[in-house]
């Protein structure tokens, strides 16, 4: 069973990963993938080395090993998810069986970059949030669940996330099939994905 796949795009703490969940609600048995899973290892690095990486630049990511689970699962294939962790700066041991369903979510800053991924989603989905806010939600989510420092944040932010955002990820809005606000109530950006799903979904059109 081929799934219909779904990709959430927009920026740094836009609310790509709470509109992936409550879709989830609608679409019950929807797996959801994180782009942030996907960053490349980097052991070889010392951490000292690792936590000076640009994590926005689209090069920080391992794309094409996406690329070929999103395949193996329109294939009817599972596949395995890697686990990333933000304290370490590095990919780590143990990986999230992704099994073919209905539907699948992939959600993460680059989403839309890559033709090659864009090619393979079916709804594409850009969340825009207004920047100031984005940069509040960043502050908190850091520091009190990553473990980072406040001037740690801020300086990352300044230094890399908002470029970033402004150069590879801002542009790829271009390509959504719809855009909702991640600051309105996410039922109804949850209402207008559903309805960009061809032939509808959930409560708000037929399966």
């Amino acid at each position: 069973m081929r799934p219909h796949i779904i990709g959430i795009a927009g920026p740094s703490s836009s609310g790509k990963t709470e509109l992936a969940r409550h879709l989830v609600r609608e679409l019950p048995g929807t797996a959801i993938v994180s782009l942030d899973s996907y960053y490349r290892g980097r052991l070889e690095l010392p951490f000292e080395e690792r936590e000076k990486l640009n994590f926005d630049h689209p090069d920080a990511l391992e794309w094409e090993l996406l690329q070929d689970h999103l395949r193996a699962i329109t294939e009817g294939r599972a596949f395995e998810e890697p686990t990333y962790s933000f304290a370490r700066h590095a990919r780590i041991a143990g990986t999230r069986r992704i099994e073919p369903a209905g539907f699948l979510i992939v959600e993460g800053l680059f989403v839309l970059y890559w033709p090659e991924l864009r090619a393979i989603l079916d709804t594409k989905v850009y969340v825009w949030t207004d920047p100031d806010v984005c940069y509040q939600r960043r502050l908190a989510r850091d520091v009190a669940e990553r473990g980072r420092a406040p001037d740690y944040v801020r300086a990352q932010y300044e230094r890399t996330v908002r470029p970033g955002a402004e150069r590879f990820v801002c542009p790829t809005r271009q390509y959504a099939d719809v855009v909702v606000s991640g600051e309105k109530p996410f039922a109804e950006s949850t209402g207008a994905v559903l309805k960009a799903i061809p032939g509808g979904a959930g409560p708000f059109g037929p399966r």
